[in-house]
């Protein structure tokens, strides 16, 4: 499994990818998306650009780093001397937890927040809003992902299925699809629905401050930043990059030098 590791995880991000679309024909959000698929070119050049990036910089990436602290017996979960399984498990959990906090801290540091306010000018919101982050952002997340990875030791088959299920919520929770009310209800209370993804969206600076998790809700409702319910019409994006023109990859990767 870990020999094909990089046909896996792209195979797995093509099929997600492909099924959650198809669900956006099926059951739609039903809300006017003007631009609609014109983004997704803009989007997908992000995504190629930060993967050219880390592939540069980190070719080994969270993989590389967790063989290298497997060998040198490095790490929190060797110590437990946990099944492979329940230290899969644990690493999902944690490596999660994790996210949750780095999504925190992006939108917390102004200068941060540069970077991911390029996620969140989307005007619209589908699948690919999901891939839609600046290339630095990208980076730095796959660095702080090294780091933990070594601190906790996590196993390579660990860090595989993280990035998998890290990748299939990115897109679902962003995904421009209606879940059944009682399907929705039931899946909130353990994970990031795109109900509740919507509100983080939301040009309202205490509801863009809000709903956090990437993956499990649990983390929302522990630290007190879940809010279930928007006020009023919901507005999605950053006003003063509501353009089309905003919309477009160069301005994408120009936009963190602009100052709010």
């Amino acid at each position: 499994m870990l020999t094909h590791e990089p046909m896996l995880r792209l195979g797995a991000f093509l099929a997600i990818l492909a099924l959650l679309l198809l669900a956006e024909m099926l059951t739609p959000w039903r809300v006017a998306r003007p631009l609609g698929a014109r983004r997704w070119s803009h989007h997908f050049g992000l995504l190629m650009l930060g993967a050219l990036l880390a592939r540069l910089l980190v070719p080994a990436g969270a993989m590389g780093a967790a063989f290298w602290a497997q060998s040198r017996g490095l790490g929190l979960l060797p110590m437990l001397d946990l099944p492979l399984w329940a230290a899969m498990a644990v690493s999902v959990v944690l490596l999660d937890l994790l996210i949750y906090f780095q999504h925190r801290l992006f939108h917390a540091v102004p200068l941060l927040w540069r970077l991911h306010r390029v996620h969140h000018a989307d005007t619209e919101m589908d699948a690919t809003t999901g891939l839609r982050f600046h290339p630095l952002e990208l980076l730095l997340s796959v660095f702080i992902k090294m780091a933990a990875v070594i601190a906790l030791g996590v196993p390579p088959e660990g860090v595989l299925l993280f990035e998998v299920m890290l990748n299939a919520s990115s897109m679902f929770e962003h995904a421009a699809i209606t879940l059944p009310p009682r399907a929705d209800a039931a899946l909130r209370r353990v994970i990031i629905t795109p109900s509740l993804h919507r509100i983080h969206h939301s040009e309202r600076l205490e509801e863009t401050n809000s709903n956090f998790g990437f993956n499990l809700s649990l983390w929302d409702q522990w630290f007190g930043t879940l809010r279930r319910h928007h006020q009023g019409a919901l507005r999605l994006g950053i006003g003063r990059y509501g353009q089309k023109r905003d919309q477009r990859l160069d301005q994408l990767l120009l936009q963190p030098l602009r100052r709010d």
